[in-house]
């Protein structure tokens, strides 16, 4: 198969999400709300509009420009799918397709319904990849593999995948920078950044940083139209939790009554709590900033990733900032 037939069959998925219908789109979010109760319909979604975007043919055909893609033996390349978010492992399967390789899937059992409907969609789109993907238990005879899971599984996957090309994703967390000049929309959004999938994805904002002085709840009215997210269970379990915690330490902290502030060098905040740290020069927030570099995935900000575009992350925007494709050609 050719790389514009690979292409063009993207290009067809994109087109077949964009069409869905209502009851269709409420059936499907029903199915994978059973399987994981943060997958509402708003989230899945969400999720396919974030796919669909990235399978714009100008996007597909600018991104692998950057490449020079050969036909060569395929490799069989395992994938290890997280589950945090609905089909989070799917640009890691585009990337496989895309370079002739075949894929090996092993999903999430948090996200094994939308992946399996994936997988469904393209093969029946395009039949040739039925020979390309697998679905499987066990990553056994792989020739690489690509891995997104906690740090604590990410050692076991170094160990396990030793003696093969890998790729090891670890936990990591994205974060915000205020300048004091942001405008009421830019705060909406950043709404958006904390709050889109509950907070639960690597490229959700965890921790705001801002200029010394500036207060952080005249932010909080521009979060209001996320509030709703507090009806969620579990959610709410965590942020019942997360409060009774503080005010029984008598740890300082905000409460907009959907979301709780906590103030703190720590970087990864669990769900339902934003973490704030102010700095009094960029230069030396600069240098914080490079020490955490390993667990940073984006940083939202006037000068980097747009305000409420955290989640929508391009075809380049690889996770972790190792560039997946040209791993794939390497092999």
């Amino acid at each position: 198969m050719k790389v514009e037939d690979r292409i063009s069959a993207f290009v067809n998925l994109g087109h077949k999400i964009d069409n869905l219908q209502g009851e269709e789109l409420a059936e499907l979010a029903g199915r994978a709300r059973q399987e994981n109760p943060w997958f509402t319909e708003d989230n899945v979604k969400r999720a396919l509009k974030g796919i669909s975007y990235m399978l714009e043919k100008s996007k597909l055909e600018k991104w692998i420009s950057s490449y020079s893609l050969k036909e060569s033996t395929p490799k069989i390349v395992g994938i290890v799918m997280a589950g945090n978010i609905p089909m989070v492992g799917f640009h890691d399967l585009l990337c496989v397709l895309i370079s002739g390789h075949y894929a090996a899937i092993k999903p999430s059992s948090d996200d094994q319904f939308l992946t399996n409907t994936l997988v469904n969609w393209i093969t029946e789109i395009e039949p040739r990849f039925k020979r390309n993907i697998e679905i499987r238990e066990h990553l056994t005879n792989i020739d690489a593999v690509i891995a997104t899971g906690s740090d604590n599984t990410s050692r076991y996957f170094e160990y396990y995948f030793k003696d093969i090309p890998h790729v090891i994703r670890k936990n990591r967390t994205s974060i915000a920078v205020l300048n004091g000049e942001e405008s009421e929309e830019d705060l909406k959004k950043l709404g958006e950044d904390i709050f889109s999938y509950f907070g639960l994805g690597c490229r959700n904002v965890s921790k705001v940083y801002t200029p010394k002085g500036f207060d952080l709840r005249q932010t909080f009215p521009h979060f209001e139209s996320f509030n709703d997210c507090i009806n969620h269970h579990k959610y709410r379990n965590n942020y019942d939790y997360y409060k009774s915690i503080y005010l029984v330490n008598k740890t300082p902290h905000l409460d907009t009554g959907a979301l709780l502030t906590v103030s703190t060098d720590d970087l990864v905040s669990p769900v339902s709590v934003l973490y704030h740290q102010e700095y009094d020069s960029m230069e030396n927030l600069n240098k914080v900033l490079e020490e955490s570099k390993e667990k940073i995935q984006c940083i939202v900000s006037k000068k980097n990733i747009p305000f409420g575009k955290a989640q929508q992350p391009e075809l380049w925007d690889y996770a972790d900032d190792v560039d997946t494709m040209k791993f794939l050609m390497e092999l």
